[in-house]
């Protein structure tokens, strides 16, 4: 009995150690440097990328732009064909020339330097302004909030991909780090605080230029420079040169790309927003997924507690969090007492109880979660667009208790709120992703007698087959039918010029997920199930294709290999002859 308590406390005296040791300088420097590894670890661990966005878009689109395909090709990755590729760029590169372990451990290590900028926002609230929140632990607790905002759902389970958000969330955090480290010059005005404004701006706009759905963080950290302690010239003013700096980056980062769109279209963004600039080959309507954002007043208000039951409100995968209903809670309850105390004309907390509800930077901070969460609840409503806010929440909770809170309970309910946050938050799902492998992928192409005469029609959203296309010949042209895009009258009549200038032949593309490669007719039967959705991909294809009279043999179809990573074969394709209709 006597050896398990000398273990019992050996073992309680080395936690305590480790513990302690946590909170030196040396450990939070090192942190800065293993997390961006760690994560680029996880990342080449994970594999090869599979996201559906890769497959529709992410690897087409920059494919696309170098190599002369916008205007030649018709949305072969659907409405979405037209966004700009340049934040796809580093990916196409990195995956065009590198094993796939390369391209992981690279975008995965890009990910990770997220922690280093949320650690350096973190500690320059805490060591600024609110020292009473830092505590006793100035090195351990901005390691720990940072940690526990890096285990957040939309992160994690987008580390390594393509889907952009984690990449761009490298803007909005920098923007925010560049303000806070030069508060006082920002606060004091001059040039020094105009170029520190513009620059933030610049940043920030360079990663909305890169993903437009990075606009409400610009717009609300623009509305939140209103809150400087200055004068209300002063503050209207560094706004100003904030928006300035924001539309520069925007030009920086897609300027080129509007300018294509609209020499090509007649529309910089190109189909969206087609009600306003009314390019002649989409609707003229404003293309927007509005599906995800509340319905009615009750659900904007409870918006926190209903995804957080039910998350397929607000994203495609099983996500467990409890975070977000416990900040709002926190943020309901310091307004509620920020407006009876002025109700009341009550003085402000004695600095005792509370961590200094003014301090630097951080009242800006948390005006810029909250407007930037009521703009993403209004315009957008997806989760995985959250992933600045996410990173963020650990932090903010923290600032909210403080101001609440008697600095003892505020501390105690955080910890346990964070800690069984982050318990419940860790992802057990991600987007998807294959054996990683020599190259990205490894698709099977006939040969075609002529590319430039012929053409290949694709009929189904789902699964998208446009990450297929760059590894055909480039003067192979492609066009998406029946996929979500908002055609126009004009859109049939360029499909129809694109079929009169090709002497043929002509193919449409389907899945061939169950099929053994090689002729579809006297070739291996498949299982039922695989017959009876074949059977569905056919008649939907032959549907799609008949309203622009067009039709297809089913005997002429052939499977080819095609697959992610070192994952062969994974997902198959199928050509199929097509022809006109009498």
């Amino acid at each position: 009995m006597n050896a398990v308590t000398r273990a019992i406390s050996r073992l309680d005296a080395g936690v305590v150690r480790l513990w302690d040791g946590l909170d030196r300088a040396l450990v939070l420097r090192l942190s800065m440097w293993l997390g961006p590894l760690l994560a680029g670890l996880v990342s080449m661990w994970l594999g090869q990328d599979a996201n559906w966005d890769l497959r529709n878009y992410h690897w087409y689109n920059p494919y696309a732009f170098l190599n002369g395909k916008i205007g030649f090709d018709l949305n072969p990755g659907q409405f979405q064909s037209y966004f700009n590729p340049t934040i796809d760029l580093l990916y196409y590169g990195l995956a065009t020339h590198f094993p796939t372990r390369v391209t992981g451990f690279v975008m995965g290590f890009l990910h990770g330097l997220n922690y280093v900028l949320l650690l350096m926002i973190t500690r320059q609230v805490l060591r600024s302004g609110e020292p009473a929140a830092a505590g006793a632990a100035p090195y351990r607790l901005p390691l720990m909030l940072a940690l526990a905002g890096c285990t957040g759902f939309a992160f994690l389970s987008q580390l390594g991909n393509t889907m952009g958000d984690n990449l761009t969330t490298l803007t909005v955090l920098g923007a925010i780090a560049l303000l806070l480290r030069q508060w006082p010059q920002l606060v004091a005005g001059g040039a020094r605080g105009a170029m520190v404004a513009a620059l933030a701006g610049l940043i920030i706009g360079a990663g909305t230029g890169l993903k437009l759905t990075n606009a409400n963080y610009a717009l609300a950290l623009c509305l939140a420079l209103l809150t400087l302690r200055a004068s209300l010239w002063r503050r209207v003013g560094t706004a100003f040169v904030f928006g300035l700096g924001t539309l520069a980056g925007i030009a920086a980062s897609a300027g080129h790309w509007y300018w294509l769109m609209w020499k090509q279209f007649g529309n910089p963004l190109f189909p969206q927003f087609n009600n306003i600039f009314k390019g002649p080959l989409a609707a003229p309507i404003s293309v927007a997924d509005m599906g995800w954002v509340p319905k009615g007043l009750s659900e904007f208000l409870l918006w926190p507690f209903i995804f957080t039951f039910n998350p397929r409100r607000v994203i495609e995968l099983p996500m467990t969090q409890i975070l977000w209903p416990i900040v709002y809670l926190a943020f309901i309850v310091f307004i509620a007492r920020r407006l009876r105390r002025l109700w009341l004309a009550a003085p402000a907390p004695s600095a005792t109880a509370t961590a200094g509800a003014d301090a630097a930077g951080a009242r800006m901070l948390l005006v810029f979660f909250a407007l930037s969460y009521v703009i993403w609840l209004k315009l957008f409503g997806i989760y995985r667009y959250l992933v600045p806010l996410e990173l963020l929440a650990p932090l903010v909770l923290w600032l909210l208790l403080h101001r609440l809170c008697a600095l003892p309970t505020a501390r105690v309910i955080g910890a346990s709120c964070l800690l069984l946050a982050v318990m419940a938050g860790l992802p057990r799902v991600n987007w998807g992703h294959h054996f990683n492998g020599p190259a990205s992928f490894q698709v099977q192409v006939p040969a075609f007698a002529d590319p430039s005469q012929s053409m290949v029609f694709t009929v189904h959203g789902d699964p998208p087959m446009s990450w297929l296309i760059p590894n055909f010949p480039s003067r192979l042209a492609f066009a998406a039918l029946g996929s979500g895009f908002p055609e126009s009258p004009q859109f049939g009549a360029r499909v129809a010029e694109m079929v009169a200038a090709r002497k043929g032949p002509l193919y449409v593309m389907l899945t061939a997920n169950g099929l053994a490669p090689g002729p579809r007719q006297g070739g291996a039967v498949p299982d039922p199930d695989t017959i009876a959705r074949q059977l569905r991909v056919h008649v939907a294809g032959q549907e799609i294709l008949k309203r622009y009279g067009l039709t297809f043999n089913d005997a002429s179809c052939i499977v080819y290999e095609a697959g992610f990573g070192g994952s062969k074969n994974s997902d198959p394709y199928q050509l199929c002859e097509v022809g006109k209709l009498p």
